[in-house]
């Protein structure tokens, strides 16, 4: 059965063009999942239809120009009035941002008014793990998601050392250039919160991933500096790893819950999974205490009492 087409948008030619311009780059440039671009198209839509009410009549590019940041705060409150919740309202102010950004790009519009907006306080939830089989693809797709064959490389790497080893991302962009230059090397030391340092064992996957990248990175990676890269040479920040997250997570069509750490979160529980010891699985995450392992990894009491009547001498 054939979709229907969506109603027309309450805006003048000129914004409705732009805005028609902006999905097309969602969709071809970036390559989002069709989900994501249909999510933004309706919150779009939603979000003009407000500024019609709001402003007296269907607003044009220059109306977008002079907004203010009360401006997006009254939509949001309107949205929230009307049941929206938290990850809703999230959700519809990123994709706004990235509407203003695409006009601010084109000279049109300046996103600084929606830039200072705060997404609304999201409920604080642990991250949800990838099935094995998404882990797999989103490490191997890693390495092909980037026009210079180098960041990819990179990036393959740094995901491998997140799901293979269970680091977390600052751990894996703290580590030097000599770290993990032997192939035939079995762990590593790292360090982790509090200064607590733990022992990591290697994958030979890992160990690959990171010898492709050293082989086709353009910087000298010294001893005592940092490993990965970003594109200027500089220590690759985190916000550079979880941008190209998001942009692989769209083109895999997998929720927005497949972050970088969330891999790490994989990496606990499918050892979990196929029956690891949780006091082993604290160890290699790092945990002080093992009631942080429990919960980290979703474990609930059953779980639990089925470990300790299996383990315990008396049980």
């Amino acid at each position: 059965m054939p979709k229907t087409a969506p109603p027309p948008i309450n805006a003048k030619p000129d914004l409705a063009a732009a805005r028609t311009a902006w999905l097309e780059v969602l969709t071809g440039e970036r390559r989002l999942a069709p989900k994501t671009v249909e999510a933004y198209e309706r919150d779009t839509r939603q979000f003009l239809a407000f500024l019609a009410d709001h402003l007296g009549g269907a607003p044009g590019v220059p109306d977008i120009a002079k907004l203010r940041t009360a401006d997006y705060r009254a939509f949001l409150t309107r949205r929230r009035a009307g049941g929206a919740g938290a990850r809703t309202l999230g959700r519809g102010l990123a994709g706004i941002r990235s509407f203003v950004r695409h006009l601010e790009r084109s000279g049109m519009a300046n996103g600084a008014a929606v830039t200072a907006m705060r997404a609304p306080r999201q409920p604080k939830s642990l991250p949800k793990p990838l099935t094995a089989e998404d882990a797999r693809r989103v490490v191997e797709a890693g390495n092909q998601m980037k026009d210079e064959p180098w960041i990819a490389a990179r990036n393959a790497a740094v995901l491998t050392l997140l799901y293979g080893c269970g680091l977390r991302i600052g751990e894996a962009l703290a580590l030097t250039g000599d770290t993990l230059d032997d192939p035939s090397q079995k762990s590593m030391i790292v360090t982790g919160k509090g200064g607590k340092s733990r022992m990591v064992p290697l994958l030979p996957v890992a160990l690959e991933a990171v010898a492709t990248y050293r082989k086709l990175c353009p910087y000298f990676l010294e001893v005592g500096e940092p490993l990965f890269r970003g594109a200027r040479g500089g220590a690759l920040q985190a916000g550079v790893l979880q941008r190209d997250m998001r942009q692989l997570r769209s083109a895999l069509g997998l929720p927005d819950t497949a972050t970088p750490h969330a891999l790490r979160h994989s990496f606990a529980t499918h050892l979990l999974g196929n029956g690891g010891d949780l006091r082993a699985i604290q160890e290699l995450l790092g945990h002080a205490s093992l009631s942080t392992t429990q919960i980290y990894t979703g474990v609930d009491a059953a779980r639990l009492l089925d470990v300790y009547r299996k383990a315990h001498p008396r049980a």
